[in-house]
This record gives C-alpha cells, structure tokens and sequence, in this order.
C-alpha cells in the first residue's frame, strides 16, 4: 500500500473551496465575485481571464456574478450580461493607494469643473462603439455570431492600441450586452439618450449621436435626468449648450421626484433624505415636455392622444392624492404589458424595417448604467413597473413595455461608452459598482477636492486633538475620519474601517447627497446671465409647481446601514435596496447620531 503523503490545513481549506464553487456551477475558476474582503484579496491577485475572443490578451475583470446552478431554463445563463471591464494591474493598484496616503488635497478653482465634450471623447478617433457587421438571411446564427465576435476583437484591438491603459476609461467589454444595443436601436423609431443633469458629457458619446442621426436616420431625444440634483442655471447652461453644438436633438428635463429649488436647504445636511409618501411616480417632472418632442418628430404619423390623456390622468390622480403612502396606490391603474427579451439580441431583424408599424412608436432607452433609465420608464407610467437599483448593470436585458396601445418603450442595459475619463470621476458617477472597487480612496481624494467633504460633514482631522487647528488632508484622512465618526470598525482590531468608509461616501456621491456637478465651458464667467435667464425662471416655478406639497414629505435621518453599506448587500434587487429607502424609514425623524449608542449604528445584518 503506497505511503500517504502529508495534505495540511491550507491544502485542505483550498480543496473545499474548490468543491464549493463547483456546486455553484462558477464557470472562470475564481471566488465568487466575492464581495467578501477576504475574495477582496484574493481578486487582487493576477488573473489571466479574458473577454469572449482569444485575440484580445487584456485582463479583464469580471463584476457582478450572480450565483446558478448551472444554464438555467432555455439555455439562459443568469452571467451572461455580465459588467466586464478591463482590469486595475497590482501595480497600479498599490501606486494609487500610496498616492491617498501621501498628496495633499488641494481645492482647485471653477474652471476645472468645466468639462469639454472634445477632450473627453475625442471624435474623430477610434473612441468609437461596436457596430454590427453586415449580414444577410442566408447566414447561419453561428456565422453571424462568428462575425460579429471577431469584429467586436478587432474594435478592441484598435483602441487599445491607440491608447494606453492609464489613459483609457473603464468601457464595455462584454459583447452580449452590445448586442442588446444594437438590438434597441434596430427596433426603435425614436431614441432617448437618459443623461445625468450633474455630467451630461460623461454620458453624452458624439459616435452614438452621429450613429443614431446618420447612418440610421432616426431623431435622438437627449434627457437631462435627475434635475433636480443640480442648481436651475446649471441645468438650462446644459441645455443650451447641446443645443449649440448638436443642433438636430431635442433636449428634454426630466426628474422623477421633483422638488422646489426655492426651499432652503441646509448644505451640511447630507445624513437626511427627503422620503416621499404617497403617489410619488406621478409627480415626474419632464413627461409633457417629451410627448411635445414625439409630437414634433411623429409630425402626425402616430396618434399620441391616449398619452396626453394618461399624462391628464396621473397630474389628476397626483393632486388629489391623500398621501396615505399605501401600497395599493401603486397596484391602482391600467396593466402595463411588460415583455422580457432574453434572447431577441441574437435573431436577426431586417437590416430596414418598417416606421411606426401598425400605428405604434417604439422609444428605446439607451444611456450609461445609474443615469436613471429605469426610473424615467417608472415616471412616465406613473407607479414603479421596472426594478431599479443603484448597482450599475442590475438591468442585464431589454425589456419592452407598452405605455399606451400606441407608445412603446423599449428599456436597454446600461452602456459604457470607451473614453478618456479619469477613472476616479467614472466611479463617483455611479459606472462602476462602488462595492467591488480595489481601491476607492483616490476617488474620495478626487470628490474632496472639489467639494469641501470635510466641512459638509463635519469631520475632524485624526492627527489633530484641537479641532481649530489646521491641518492638511489627504484621502486616506478623510477616510479614517469618517470611520470614526460613524464607528466603523475591523472585526478582530478594531481598527478604523477605511474601506468601509471609504465606500459610504462615494454612496453618498452617486446618491446626489455630495453633489458634485460640472460644468459646460465658459459657465463660471456667465453664471450671471445664466441665473438670471428667462428659462432659470421658468424652470424654478415650473419645480414648485410639480414639486411635492409641505405635507408630503418629511426629512429623516438616514443611518447608512447594512443595506446601502455592506458589499454584501450590494447586488440585492431594487424592492429591498433602491425603492425601499423612499418608502420604509429608517430612523425617528430629528434623531441625532451624537447622541446615540454607536453600535446602534449597525443593522441586523451586521451582528
């Protein structure tokens, strides 16, 4: 009988791991895309994963996996539409985290918030999108599928090799979510492009504008989403701003839970969120503005009169609303037919196909993931008929909803258009899942020196014992202080938990609750003018007017727990993570964290 030979602990850790995931059906061999920190190291490790081809040899890092038990009904791989985006390397990792610890933040001027569309997209270059090569009836589905993946290779190729990896964006690398674009804008006879109001040019790429308005023919509704997290002036520069240089689209305003701008707010109030009773979906503000836009492109081709008529019918229903924040107001109305298209990405559709067929206008909604394209559809319908989330990619197909017999909206997975964006600004813009970031204390750095973090929050440096004192900060700083003031702490040291800090403010960022906002170029030398322009004025009044009455909305203090900070938590569907914050309260209203238990800081899930 052969000697046996010695198996350790370690050895015998990492064989029942492996059995572990192979119950789960993992398919790249790694640690589920772990949002444990011990899968946090581990994914810190090289891995050679690569995209769908084999002639890209770029690492690239797989988000979001969602757990199966192998290929599910259909052949349906609950992954497929997974985020892939190209991988930070060990180095740059480390040189970043270094950097927080040691540079000096320094407030910097106005002028540097103004973002140039040109030198973040560079048209003209290979900053470009996959398009779909030509095809014909007579090709096989696994030719075309053939095709297209070695030209989606060959646009990879192209454009890592015109630009560096430090230079680059984080972008789309998964072909399978590319094709659900293509798909929409092949069904489509208008396309909305959903834009946040705080960095439209982040989402705004000029290929996907030349695309939709030349090659394709169609009009292009560019919506400035989420108004009402950016001052009226800001909001009307922007708009005129993409009048001037892309003169064929029709810029629209749009909000899903308006406010009045002319009621004080307190700046410093970042912990407390307005929570919204009642028949909140009916009060977007923007669905009136947008059937003008159809009206204007349709010319009468498409009879859009039961939309005005739905429109009446919400602004009607809203008013005379109790507020009661019942949940069968939301159940109330019409039923929304609601058509999941799993698989519709992978048959072929006439390279021409008929306009406004049968009577019906199909809208699709395209844009960069967390600008709010799920939330539009909700606010046109006028109660929550599509789940949202903040994690970027939680719409993984599209998905066809009828808002009238006439109106049909077509909702597509968020994007991420290739560019030469800091990576820091991608991540306060909500792109990439802030709970599976390596290292997100350079982005804290980025928003703290263009917002005053440390005031608004009212932190204290952890090196200084006199608050009055000055001392210089750094991101690492800012982070540890906050973890202080919050009572984050490590499991077995008790140390300060800086990553887990670290996270909670970028959250606060994509939130709007630190709203950071840019600007269009020349803004700060016209922000006189623009303050005091007929349209600032318009819009000011028209907030107030849709905008939820004193009765309706009450301010609470938001405890930041388990559910919004641990990366657990992260990939949960929207019932429980993004539409629970506006309906469930979290705290009695006007508490105070100063004087309360910090470990009452902590929700059930963290004990």
């Amino acid at each position: 009988m052969p000697r046996k030979k010695p198996f350790s602990v370690k050895q015998k850790k990492k064989q029942l791991q492996d059995k572990r995931e192979r119950k789960r059906g993992l398919q790249d061999g790694l640690r589920s895309s772990s949002n444990s920190r011990s899968g946090s190291r581990e994914r810190r490790e090289e891995q050679t994963d690569t995209s769908d081809g084999e002639a890209v040899t770029h690492h690239i890092r797989r988000l979001n996996q969602q757990p199966s038990q192998g290929l599910g009904p259909r052949g349906y791989d609950p992954n497929r539409y997974r985020l892939h985006f190209e991988r930070d390397s060990r180095e740059e990792v480390e040189r970043r985290k270094r950097a927080a610890r040691e540079q000096v933040l320094q407030p910097v001027s106005a002028e540097v918030l103004e973002l140039d569309i040109r030198e973040v997209y560079q048209p003209g270059s290979v900053l470009d999108f996959p398009r779909r090569p030509p095809w014909s009836y007579e090709m096989s589905k696994e030719q075309l599928m053939s095709q297209e993946e070695r030209s989606f290779q060959e646009y990879l190729g192209k454009i890592h090799g015109a630009y560096s990896s430090e230079k680059l964006s984080y972008f789309e690398h998964n072909l399978e979510t590319w094709r659900q674009l293509w798909r929409v804008l092949e069904m489509s006879d208008i396309v909305l492009l959903i834009t946040d109001i705080r960095h439209p040019v982040v989402n705004f790429p000029p290929a996907l504008y030349e695309y939709v308005t030349g090659e394709l023919g169609l009009s292009l509704v560019l919506v400035l989403n989420k108004v009402d997290l950016a001052p009226p002036a800001l909001v009307v520069a922007w708009k005129h701003y993409f009048h001037q240089h892309y003169p064929q689209l029709h810029v629209v305003l749009f909000t899903s839970f308006p406010r009045d701008p002319r009621t004080p707010q307190d700046p410093s109030s970042v912990l407390k969120k307005s929570r919204r009773r009642g028949r909140g979906w009916t009060r977007a503000l923007g669905p009136e503005q947008l059937l003008r836009a159809c009206e204007a492109i349709t010319v009468g081709k498409v009879d859009l009169s039961s939309w005005r008529e739905k429109i009446a019918r919400d602004v009607a229903g809203a008013t005379w609303g109790n507020g009661s924040g019942e949940e069968e107001d939301e159940e109330d109305g019409p039923a929304v037919l609601v058509e999941q298209q799993t698989d519709s990405a992978m048959e072929p559709t006439g390279p021409t196909r008929e306009r406004y067929k049968d009577g019906v206008v199909t809208i699709g909604c395209v844009g960069f993931p967390n600008v709010g394209k799920s939330s539009l559809i909700n606010g046109l319908v006028g109660r929550k008929v599509v789940s949202v989330s903040r994690t970027p990619g939680h719409t993984r197909y599209f998905q066809t909803y009828f808002l009238t017999p006439s109106v049909k909206l077509c909702d597509c997975p968020g994007l991420i258009f290739p560019s030469l964006l800091p990576r820091q600004l991608q991540v306060l813009a909500g792109i990439y899942p802030i709970a599976q970031i390596q290292e997100p204390y350079t982005a804290v750095g980025y928003l703290a020196s263009r917002i005053p973090v440390q005031a608004l929050l009212h932190l204290r440096h952890p090196e200084t014992e006199d608050p009055s004192m000055e001392h210089p900060w750094c991101a690492w700083d800012i982070c540890e202080a906050w973890a202080e003031k919050r009572g984050y702490k490590t499991a077995k040291a008790a140390r300060n938990d800086v990553y887990r800090a670290a996270n909670s403010l970028l959250r606060l960022a994509v939130d709007g609750r630190l709203s950071l906002c840019f600007h269009p170029p020349g803004y700060s030398e016209q922000k006189g003018t623009w303050e005091s322009h007929p349209e600032t004025t318009e819009l000011v009044v028209l907030q107030g007017r849709v905008g939820p009455a004193g009765d309706e909305e009450e301010e609470e203090e938001e405890e930041l727990s388990s559910s919004c900070e641990e990366e657990g938590e992260e990939d949960r569907d929207a019932d429980e993570e993004g539409e629970g914050d506006e309906d469930t309260p979290t705290s009695a209203p006007g508490s105070s964290l100063a004087g309360r238990n910090p470990y009452a800081l902590l929700g059930e899930d963290e004990c």
